[in-house]
């Protein structure tokens, strides 16, 4: 029987006990949960890392203007733009999680990593990764099994939903999957991997999920840009031995409590937040007559 994700002290002692890395964790745990061999698993991983390029490609390259008129093509505007407030680098980064969200608020094809709604993250901090430092597509599809095993315990002890958790359970656990993949891609150890998440966790704790007019795309778009660098940060932190003080399993626990307590209006209901804002319900009346204008009986409405 494979290792059933609940823990990350209960991971790493298990792949201890076993003689077996992180990886060969989730690969087992991976195989007995879909009835697939590990060459079909990896396929799959490598498919979703090529739809994740692909997104940011897209996203780079073609018109993203959603039908609500809230997203414009921002990462273009974002990659072309001649000012670097940090690096190139950085605005890169940026621009790719930006890019690939935007594909998803415009209805393109993306990998719910761990949901549509921060579909930027790991493909903006991936992508970007493995272009700085030269890493194979193997080495990437590695790093996103590290996520999977940190998202299977995020959904145990806390959440991946917006609706049950805030934002800080979607753009929070991505980038926490990010930051451990980041961290496990540059040769960091266990310890190291696992302070990168709880670094990241408490960075996102309390984030709210306010769609203004109930869509994924403002405050979403703009939230995957900032959880893709601070998933950076965290792993940066992490791989110079800097303690992230509380253990991540305490932080993860946190964010279950956090996002227990949290009122429903704060929780992807649009009562709340930027979407109560006056400009954010005039912006969901717009597109509630937007809606009614464009059904196939609407004149019967009338």
């Amino acid at each position: 029987m494979s290792f059933l994700f609940e823990s990350f002290s209960g991971w790493k002692n298990y792949a201890e006990e076993q003689s077996l890395s992180l990886i060969d964790v989730v690969l087992e745990y991976e195989v007995s949960q879909k009835g697939a061999s590990q060459d079909q698993i990896w396929q799959g991983i490598q498919q979703a890392y090529q739809v994740m390029k692909d997104a940011v490609k897209t996203g780079l390259e073609e018109e993203m203007n959603s039908r609500s008129g809230m997203i414009t093509s921002g990462a273009k505007k974002v990659y072309n733009h001649p000012l670097t407030v940090l690096s190139p680098e950085f605005q890169r980064l940026i621009s790719r999680a930006l890019a690939a969200k935007e594909v998803n608020s415009c209805m393109g094809r993306v990998v719910a990593a761990p949901t549509a709604g921060a579909s930027g993250i790991l493909p903006g901090t991936l992508v970007t990764l493995q272009e700085i430092h030269e890493l194979s597509d193997s080495k990437i599809c590695e790093g996103l099994l590290i996520g999977a095993g940190i998202a299977l315990i995020i959904e145990q002890k806390a959440s991946l939903a917006g609706a049950v958790g805030g934002c800080q359970a979607e753009t929070g656990s991505a980038a926490a999957m990010a930051a451990g993949a980041i961290v496990y891609c540059l040769e960091g150890t266990t310890d190291q991997l696992f302070n990168a998440v709880a670094i990241t966790i408490q960075c996102m704790l309390g984030l709210v999920c306010d769609p203004v007019a109930g869509l994924v795309e403002v405050p979403c778009v703009v939230r995957n840009a900032s959880a893709a660098a601070i998933a950076f940060s965290s792993a940066q932190i992490a791989l110079a031995n800097v303690s992230a003080v509380i253990p991540v399993d305490e932080c993860i626990e946190a964010m279950g409590e956090i996002g227990a307590s949290m009122e429903s209006r704060y929780k992807e209901t649009a009562m709340g937040g930027l979407a109560a804002t006056l400009t954010g319900q005039d912006i969901a009346k717009r597109v509630l007559i937007q809606d009614i204008e464009i059904l196939p009986d609407a004149e019967s409405l009338e």
